[in-house]
């Protein structure tokens, strides 16, 4: 018996899809979205650090002097 037949005599539901001709459920969509959110913050958190490394601690390490 085949997977989508058993499923449906045991009544669970199918996983709601976004587009019926999309493969992707709203689940997984829901999941992208958390995850790119996450990204986001690393990145803006990686892009302030590396910003505070160029302007502040690195000149005030004597590792190099801002010119301009």
């Amino acid at each position: 018996m085949g997977d989508a037949k058993r499923r449906k005599e045991q009544g669970k539901p199918d996983a709601q899809r976004i587009v019926s001709w999309l493969p992707l459920t709203t689940a997984q969509s829901s999941a992208f979205v958390r995850v790119s959110t996450q990204g986001a913050w690393i990145g803006i958190g990686l892009l302030v650090f590396g910003w505070l490394m160029v302007r502040a601690i690195g000149p005030s390490l004597g590792w190099w002097k801002i010119v301009g």
